[in-house]
């Protein structure tokens, strides 16, 4: 088949919100509206059936939140369709950022009744940084929440975005009778008793039908017509181009639990979202139907199968086509590799793939190799940028809670910082190591992964850090070598042997920047 063709085929997006506004609920319905599965599992049923097919750790099915992010893959009306679906727990907000490196367009989910949350806010941020196409959808609309102009207004203006109605709502909460889509001049009506299979809703051709209000009633049906009639005069017509320019954001209404409004969604998404989008290297600007193979790796995780002890590289393919059993080479070790078996993902399903393409991610098992931010080229040397370590806010000496198993323990630290779960400095002074994460759940995760995947276990001190700060060394500089000397018990390197200041206060480090302002201070690792 025509290399264009296949490229023009794929879909990669991330799917981000806070958490609880039902983020894996939609994965799974698109999933099931792709064929890819045939039951959706109730995510926040204690009496689990089926878990939420998009969270595949143990940790994640016992607590009901996704704690990394998990690449799905389905084929819908002949586009193939690759979703990463995030984590909302700001705790977790690492994995996200790095993973929106690696979409081509994002569907922003904002719950009705709680409207824009901080965690939102944060990732939208990012998006608007990197202009990536924005789609919103707003769920649980058969809950009380906000009205939608309100809503809107409220995304408008704590999210900065321009949007543009592309569905209505026809009530609200237990007056929800269905959504009225603008995008393709229908109605559908709510049933409200169908959380499981994909169901047909009515439809109609004219919002000026009579039928109209045989089937809503009369004052819906006027209440409609006044809100379309507002709709149109209030925001602008949906243009593709500006959408794909990031600078307008359709928006969508539903609920992702009864099935509604999410094929409406899927429709016209796969109408107006972008195929692999170009990306800049250090080097130049990499275009997807370039013949020459390059990708990168944005996530790695270990264990997927604990029986196996694997790892998994996760790498974007941004050109050309990756194929099985071909050497590719590792940029930054410099050296050929090759793999026999690599993965793709279809729900819960790893399937070996011959060949892939521009927007595809591939899993390819690790035994080392890899950190995250590596490229894999055809033999050209690129660096794909903008996959940084961000500064921790939380620090804690691990200890090791059972000396016969420190092989083990260390083995599992290695291979989780290796992950981009946490970050590991081991002070120069005396050599104990700090782990420093995000958010405080990190800690738990880290616990329990070490125990169940590894076999070992650990315990916690607190460090008294503020933020790490990576230094950039410079021997010959007199400033450099009095600051070594002086703040050398807060000194430490990490996994990458970068030296880092682990200033104990904000008060602390203003002072060390004053009296030592040739010493560069950076909060990611990521400098020149």
């Amino acid at each position: 088949m025509d290399f264009e063709k296949e490229i023009a085929k794929r879909r990669t997006f991330g799917i981000i919100s806070h958490p609880d506004a039902g983020k894996t609920t939609l994965t799974e319905k698109l999933l099931l509206f792709g064929g890819a599965i045939q039951e959706a599992g109730a995510v926040k049923s204690n009496k689990i059936k089926k878990s939420a097919t998009s969270d595949f750790m143990e940790i994640e099915r016992q607590r009901g939140i996704s704690v990394a992010t998990s690449v799905l893959a389905f084929y819908y009306k002949d586009k193939k369709i690759n979703i990463l679906d995030t984590p909302g727990h700001k705790d977790f907000a690492e994995d996200t950022f790095r993973t929106l490196t690696a979409v081509d367009s994002v569907i922003v989910v904002i719950d009705v009744a709680k409207g824009v949350e901080e965690q939102t806010e944060k990732l939208v941020e990012v998006c608007r940084m990197r202009s990536i196409p924005m789609i919103v959808f707003i769920n649980k609309l058969d809950r009380e929440g906000k009205d939608a102009f309100d809503l809107m207004d409220e995304v408008e203006q704590k999210l900065g975005l321009t949007v543009t109605p592309l569905s209505f709502p026809i009530g609200i909460g237990y007056d929800f009778k269905g959504i009225y889509n603008i995008y393709e001049k229908n109605i559908n009506l709510f049933s409200g008793n169908n959380k499981q299979h994909v169901e047909e809703t009515v439809a109609f051709d004219t919002i000026d039908s009579p039928e109209l209000e045989r089937i809503i009633g009369e004052t819906a049906a006027g209440e409609l017509r006044d809100h379309l009639e507002l709709v149109n005069g209030v925001y602008p017509e949906f243009d593709t181009t500006a959408y794909l320019e990031g600078n307008l954001q359709p928006v969508f209404f539903g609920s992702a639990l009864n099935n509604f409004g999410v094929r409406e969604l899927l429709d016209c998404f796969i109408d107006i979202a972008p195929p692999p989008r170009p990306k800049m290297a250090e080097e130049r600007l990499v275009v997807a139907k370039e013949q020459d193979f390059s990708g990168f790796v944005f996530k790695i995780h270990a264990n997927m199968d604990p029986k196996h002890r694997d790892r998994l590289a996760f790498v974007k393919i941004v050109s050309g086509t990756f194929e099985r059993n071909t050497p590719y080479l590792h940029v930054r070790h410099d050296k050929k590799l090759k793999f026999s078996s690599p993965n793709a993902f279809f729900a819960e399903k790893k399937a070996i793939v011959d060949i892939s393409y521009p927007g595809d991610i591939v899993g390819l098992h690790d035994t080392g190799n890899f950190k995250i931010g590596d490229t894999l080229t055809s033999g050209e040397q690129l660096h794909y940028k903008g996959i940084p370590s961000f500064s921790p806010e939380h620090f804690r000496y691990i200890n090791n809670a059972d000396p016969m198993k420190a092989k083990q323990l260390n083995k599992g630290i290695d291979q989780l910082m290796d992950e981009g779960v946490a970050q590991l400095f081991t002070l120069e002074l005396n050599g104990r190591k700090i782990i420093g994460t995000v958010g405080a759940l990190q800690y738990e995760v880290i616990q329990y992964r070490l125990e169940h995947e590894y076999g070992a276990k650990c315990t916690y001190e607190n460090f008294p850090a503020h933020k790490a700060c990576w230094i950039e060394p410079d021997e010959t500089n007199p400033d450099f070598q009095e600051f070594k000397r002086v703040k050398q018990k807060f000194l430490a390197r990490d996994k990458s042997g970068q030296l880092v200041f682990l200033a104990d206060s904000a008060f602390s480090l203003q002072m060390t920047q004053q009296k030592y302002p040739s010493v560069k201070f950076y909060f990611t690792s990521e400098f020149e």
